[in-house]
């Protein structure tokens, strides 16, 4: 499966990141260099960033996003680095171990205990359909 191409870019990075200083207090004329001192993002990056002259590096992400107050993954998807699809599947906690029907109904929002033990049914029906060698058809 393929995904669309990110709207983000550092065009929009860039007009973002002004709008985010200014909203903040950091006007267009020597704001830039309180920003960058504030920040710990050297001058020439801020500048850099703002003109749209490339993306910035994973620390320099991090430090706008501890300086903004904004989370790293918005950062990111602003920054064109990863999608919201990415940042969710990152996020998933990866285990040795399958989740159980149980679970899967409860990321799926299945809470209602009659659906869930139809869920759990669905599944245990399937799964012994697999190793049955059977296949559904569909």
């Amino acid at each position: 499966m393929t995904q669309s191409a990110s709207p983000h870019t550092p065009q929009t990075f860039a007009a973002w990141l002004r709008d985010q200083l200014l909203t903040r207090g950091y006007p267009e004329h020597g704001g830039q260099r309180k920003f960058a001192k504030d920040s710990g993002i050297s001058p020439a990056t801020v500048s850099r960033l703002l003109r749209a002259d490339g993306l910035p590096d994973l620390r320099t992400l991090h430090l706008l996003a501890e300086a903004l107050g904004v989370p790293l993954g918005e950062i990111l998807v602003r920054a064109g680095v990863a999608t919201p699809e990415q940042l969710a599947a990152a996020a998933r906690p990866i285990s040795p171990d399958p989740i159980t029907p149980k679970q899967a109904a409860a990321e799926l929002g299945i809470t209602d205990p009659q659906s869930v033990q139809a869920f759990e049914t669905m599944v245990g029906a399937l799964r012994a359909n697999r190793t049955d060698g059977r296949h559904a058809s569909g």
